[in-house]
């Protein structure tokens, strides 16, 4: 080949890649054109606009106004020096440089992408951030090419249109701020009592971290957050030499209390909203990618105001259950069993007026529930699979090790019933039958289960038999009174899981709506969900829950307590009596599920005595109040299910029970209202493992009937299984 057949080749490559990249260019630019054609106008009214979102109860009754309350706006002749510095040094270092998108920025982020590193800052600059807060949706679904398109484009004729400083003090004004306060000034006169111009280094250095998480950086929920957000600021000034190091060093060592004085209320909505509220603006985000608080919307909710109101009240005041004293804690979730809509949550008693939107324990995964776990970790899973079937199954309640290790599996009592009915070991909560199930369930079969009821564990152990701890802290994994009363409600209506759902319709600012709703998906067989239900029946009746039984109202449920390692009775309970740092309940009608956890804060200070008696009892004053004057009923048993006796049976199971020739009755005097069980509460121990210190009976057995306290029915002793081979007397 010679040189000119070569060259003549060249240009021909040349020719073609001028044309690709001619068309490539005419093509993104019509497309860019198309896009930023579907752009909202810009508006300096949309700019300044007060955000206001209106929120509605299940009867479309206003029950919040949210964001009309606290704004007070800076002009920018008001904003220091310092602040513009801060704000410009953790969100957009050339923010002076650029018009509207910064191409190196741009490019460095692509890199960072490409080389898996992550960085400081994103590539959207302030002026970008401020479009999408007055736009557009922060979600990551509507991060799409069309819509960065246009907020580009409107960044761009904002730079055009108005001075740095303009947008700066448009900024500052429309930023979310927490505890219902809007605008960084506005911030600033409730948080230190002081203009903007008048606060210190540090000060303006939190005010300027907070926009990007606001409630996560909140300097009075969440310090340690709030400080090191903080110190970043500080230390990105000191990289921008905006500040000296010696001005740095000052800085990072003044207490991020330093100035902050005690808030003031600006809810304008009950205060026993307050927990709920915050779950309707996490969803509202997940579902839309939408702050409500930064962006004007009217939200219709699920919240039945009246039971709202009523578990506050249950929580706060003597009226209805006697508390041993202020401190101990309770989180509870109520849902509609056939939908998951939540009508009622609530995080903790006697909660602060002043933080907004602060820890809401009621959704939180950071405590053990114990053995209200085995339901849905062990029984339902193992009648699912086939390993049982029936409620009248043996299992043994003998000396276990956990699979695959010498490590013993104990009882509260440390005693052993011998063969027994999975009926009876669920109502006496036996930790040892419990683990014999999952091992023959399978450890991997039942985390299926488990996620098919919304519940998941980074990976799950032997121990998850009796226990909900995670070796991770995210509210991913783990137990709460959400995702349990949640997974319940599936054996209420028959096997359907329903993801817990805050909010039904939003009417969004340009008159558009979106309504919100879950299907559900089915978790188990309705055979399997009748047949746990008639077992935990017999928990409220004859079982470890007698605190939460009503003699005129079907239901069924499951007790959990957990419990410390004997490393920390030792070193910090110094307690020789029965002590727990967790105690639960978790039950259900046909129409409604309710999860109660009670504990302390510190969950080194430990339930005691009538301590026990508290999550039983808030669940029986709800679930009353919710069934007075609507009782459900009872389920009725589904095909492929046969009765005999005090037993359930698949129609493919073989009846071993002579059920005329066994059955005995007792009467229950003086019925025990808490439970008599215990599950370990540390992932760093063998969970499962019971304390040395264990009681020799029950610890609830001799203590006074409560006032009040129904009449509990007779008891069918446990059945006797034909040719056991280990036959003991249950507790007494």
């Amino acid at each position: 080949m010679n040189k000119q057949t070569i060259l003549r080749f060249l240009k021909y490559i040349g020719i073609t890649f001028l044309t690709l990249f001619i068309a490539l260019f005419l093509l993104g630019g019509g497309l860019f054109l198309y896009f930023v054609s579907k752009a909202p106008a810009l508006s300096e009214s949309k700019l300044v606009a007060t955000t206001s979102s209106k929120i509605y109860d299940n009867k479309n009754e206003l029950i919040a106004d949210l964001g009309s309350e606290r704004r007070v706006n800076a002009q920018s002749n008001e904003i220091p020096t310092d602040l513009v510095k801060a704000i410009v040094s953790i969100e957009d270092h050339r923010f002076f440089d650029h018009r509207g998108v910064d191409t190196i920025r741009i490019m460095g982020a692509a890199l960072r992408n490409l080389q898996g590193k992550g960085g400081l800052q994103g590539a959207s600059t302030l002026t970008q951030q401020l479009i999408k807060l007055t736009y557009f949706s922060t979600s990551t679904a509507d991060q799409t090419l069309s819509r960065k398109a246009q907020e580009a484009w409107l960044a761009v004729q904002l730079e055009q249109k108005a001075t740095k400083q303009e947008i700066l003090t448009y900024y500052i004004n429309k930023v979310y701020m927490s505890n219902g306060n809007y605008g960084m000034q506005t911030a600033a006169e409730n948080y230190y009592g002081k203009d903007l111009k008048d606060l210190s280094l540090p000060q303006l250095a939190l005010l300027a971290g907070m926009p990007q998480a606001p409630n996560q950086y909140d300097p009075y929920s969440h310090p340690e957050a709030a400080l090191e957000r903080r110190n970043l600021v500080l230390s990105e000034m000191k990289g921008q030499k905006y500040i000296s190091a010696e001005d740095y060093e000052k800085a990072i060592n003044t207490p991020i209390t330093d100035g902050l004085q005690s808030l003031k209320s600006a809810n304008s909505y009950p205060a026993y909203m307050d927990n709920y509220l915050k779950e309707v603006i996490d969803q509202v985000e997940q579902e839309t990618g939408y702050n409500l608080l930064t962006t004007g919307m009217e939200v219709y909710t699920n919240v039945d105001k009246d039971v709202q109101q009523r578990l506050w009240d249950v929580y706060n005041t003597d009226e209805y259950v006697a508390y041993p004293d202020d401190e101990l804690q309770v989180a509870s979730t109520i849902v509609d069993v056939t939908n998951g809509k939540v009508i009622a949550q609530l995080g903790a008693r006697h909660q602060s007026s002043n933080v907004s939107f602060g820890i809401n324990q009621a959704v939180e995964t950071n405590r053990d529930w114990g053995s209200t776990m085995k339901p849905i970790t062990d029984y339902a899973p193992a009648l699912e699979y086939g390993v049982y079937d029936s409620t009248a199954a043996i299992v043994h309640d003998v000396p276990y090790n956990y699979p695959g290790t010498d490590t013993p599996v104990y009882n509260w009592d440390h005693g052993y019933f011998g063969n027994i009915t999975i009926q009876y070991a669920l109502q006496q909560s036996r930790n040892v039958t419990a683990v014999e199930t999952l091992n023959k369930v399978g450890l991997d079969r039942a985390k299926t289960f488990l996620n098919g009821l919304g519940i998941d564990y980074p990976s799950i152990h032997y121990a998850n038999a009796i226990s909900s701890n995670t070796t991770e802290s995210n509210k991913q994994y783990g137990a709460s009174s959400e995702k349990m009363a949640a997974a319940y409600a599936a054996f209420a209506n028959g096997g359907t899981y329903h993801k817990p759902m805050y909010i039904n319709k939003i009417v969004f600012s340009d008159g558009s709506e979106k309504e919100f709703s879950d299907a559900g998906t089915r978790a188990m067989k309705e055979t399997t969900a009748y047949m746990m239900t008639e077992m935990m029946k017999t928990v409220l009746a004859y079982g470890t829950g007698r605190g939460a039984y009503l003699p005129w109202l079907p239901q069924a449920g499951k007790t959990g307590t957990s419990n410390y390692t004997d490393d920390e009775i030792e070193k910090y309970i110094k307690n020789t009596g029965y002590v727990a740092p967790d105690e639960m309940f978790v039950g259900y009608t046909r129409k409604y599920s309710m999860a109660v956890w009670t504990g302390y804060s510190n969950r080194l200070t430990p339930i005691v005595g009538d301590g026990f008696l508290v999550a039983a009892k808030v669940y029986r004053s709800m679930i009353s109040y919710l069934s007075e004057d609507d009782q459900p009923g009872d389920w009725t048993m589904p095909e492929g299910l046969y009765r005999n006796g005090e037993f359930v049976f698949q129609n493919s199971a073989k009846n071993t029970w002579n059920n005329q020739s066994t059955q005995q009755t007792q009467i229950v005097e003086n019925p025990s209202t808490t439970t008599a069980e215990s599950s370990t509460t540390q992932a760093s121990t063998t969970v499962g493992q019971q304390p040395h210190n264990a009681p020799a009976a029950d610890p609830n057995q001799g203590q006074a009937g409560q006032a009040g306290q129904p009449t509990q029915p007779v008891q069918p002793v446990q059945p006797t299984p034909q040719n056991p081979q280990v036959q003991q007397q249950s507790q007494q």
